[in-house]
């Protein structure tokens, strides 16, 4: 490990249209990197002829490693690759379809080292996909308020975390320390929410609230974001079931065993479990609405809508109006 320098994992697939902007954006920071590494994911465009263009071009001090056999990956696992081979003491996640602010990796160190934080993360301007920008930004978009924001900016995220993920990767620098407890991924989760909520669990999170990235909302993003409109609530409102509590309650069993192993306060390890138990039992609802109104009016009542669920009260309206 090489200490107090920076390394940059960008996960790339099929990105030719935008990642020469985002591997030159990543080159002109005011602090550059000290590494970046490329992992691709299987990528049948020009990425991998690309980014190895630009990263030619790279300062003499720049270390620079792309990982390209044409394994096909996911997200998650291509972001595990590419951070499993920086050697930095600090690394900045990197999307191949954005463009860094220039102080970008600047202001990441800075939050890390004066809040001493695991991770840190920030804001974005939110671009369309020729890069004008689209007028709001990221935490606007998430309804994110000055409420949540000093909550999660506090010494209590992982309260804030365990009911919703409000840390997007692409904006996210981390010390080595949180990796060596984080890997590997595990599979149920995404890498920047698994990333923050252990983070949160072991420390302090870092939260940024001015943008460290243009965010580009293209219609092909792996993870995008979408503003949470009224149109959209209700369609969560009214849509299938599915295997959606499955999964919720099958991350939460995750984090909670996670969570029992690590160095974190008894109080975060109890409020793991609740959350796995009261995602469990959200999971187990009868098909028939009225069956479900006993379990739902008691989680209500004893506060897990409110601590652990992502939209509280609505939420207690979505399980029971959801049909099976």
């Amino acid at each position: 490990m090489f200490r107090g320098q920076v390394s940059v994992a960008l996960a790339s697939y099929n990105g030719d249209r935008y990642v020469a902007e985002q591997l030159e954006s990543i080159l002109a920071q005011t602090r550059p990197p000290d590494e970046v590494v490329v992992s691709d994911g299987g990528s049948d465009d020009d990425t991998v002829r690309i980014a190895r263009e630009v990263l030619a071009h790279a300062g003499t001090g720049i270390r620079v490693k792309i990982i390209a056999d044409g394994a096909r990956l996911g997200v998650t696992a291509n972001f595990e690759r590419a951070i499993a081979a920086t050697t930095g003491e600090f690394v900045a996640l990197s999307d191949q379809d954005d463009r860094w602010h220039a102080d970008r990796i600047a202001r990441g160190l800075d939050h890390l080292m004066r809040q001493e934080a695991l991770l840190a993360a920030g804001n974005a301007d939110l671009v369309a996909a020729d890069g004008a920008r689209l007028g709001v930004d990221l935490y606007s978009a998430l309804g994110l308020g000055p409420k949540e924001l000093a909550e999660l900016s506090g010494r209590d995220a992982f309260a804030v975390l365990i009911r919703r993920n409000l840390v997007t990767g692409a904006t996210v620098m981390v010390r080595r320390e949180l990796l060596e407890a984080a890997l590997p991924f595990p599979p149920d989760w995404v890498h920047d929410e698994w990333l923050a909520i252990v983070a949160a669990a072991l420390g302090r999170v870092a939260i940024d609230p001015e943008p460290l990235i243009d965010y580009r909302q293209h219609g092909a993003n792996a993870i995008g974001v979408s503003a949470p409109t009224l149109r959209y609530r209700i369609r969560r409102m009214v849509e299938p079931r599915g295997d959606r509590y499955t999964a919720l309650a099958r991350r939460s069993r995750s984090l909670a065993e996670k969570v029992s192993v690590l160095p974190a306060l008894a109080g975060y390890r109890t409020l793991a479990a609740r959350k796995a138990d009261f995602e469990s039992l959200r999971a187990g609802y009868a098909g028939r609405r009225l069956l479900r109104l006993r379990p739902i009016l008691a989680s209500l009542r004893d506060g897990s809508y409110r601590e652990l669920s992502s939209q509280g009260v609505l939420d207690v309206v979505r399980d029971f109006l959801q049909p099976e």
